[in-house]
């Protein structure tokens, strides 16, 4: 018969602690907001998704500009996603109403619960990296066909990606090269 004395078993009691400890740190579970979001963007019809939060100073200048709500109103066969992170869990739904963007029927206001600050802060939304917000992706039935990864949009730019996302070519049947 094997018996453990007291002190193996806290030895035991530690260890599997500290696996656990690490294992939790490696996984980054999915916030409601990235599952939404995960779930959504499946759609047959063109989203975008809008990676912001309303104390940074670049995503402001896309509010004020008025390019955010021009772009929304001139496409209501595309679904826009505004998730906020980086911003304590709170949406900044008052920000997109000061501009009529949080009443429009194809706008869907998500707040991921991350932290702004430190070592936990998100580096990684919807399985692709995260860096620097403004962010913009543009996907279709679930494939991302453009991403916007740094900085401000040029609305001129991103109204010709919706354009192409549109578009159904293809290279197929076309002439090999070889």
């Amino acid at each position: 018969m094997f018996r453990l004395y007291p002190r193996d078993q806290m030895c035991i009691v530690r260890s599997l602690i500290v696996i656990i400890v690490l294992s939790a740190a490696s996984m980054r579970a999915e916030s409601t907001a990235e599952q939404s979001l995960l779930t959504a963007i499946k759609s047959p019809q063109t989203s975008v998704v809008h990676l912001w939060a309303p104390w940074c100073s670049n995503c402001q200048a896309e509010l004020k500009n008025g390019g955010w709500t021009k772009i929304v109103n001139e496409n209501p066969q595309v679904k826009f996603y505004f998730v906020s992170i980086w911003n304590d869990g709170q949406d900044g739904r008052a920000m997109l109403n000061k501009f009529g963007i949080a009443a429009q029927p194809n706008v869907t206001i998500l707040a991921d619960p991350g932290p702004r600050r430190g070592a936990n802060k998100i580096k990684q939304f919807a399985g692709l990296p995260l860096s620097w917000i403004p962010t913009t992706w543009i996907y279709k039935g679930g494939d991302l066909r453009y991403a916007l990864n740094y900085g401000e949009v040029r609305f001129p730019v991103l109204q010709q990606f919706l354009a192409d996302s549109e578009s159904e070519w293809s290279h197929k049947g076309e002439p090999s090269i070889q």
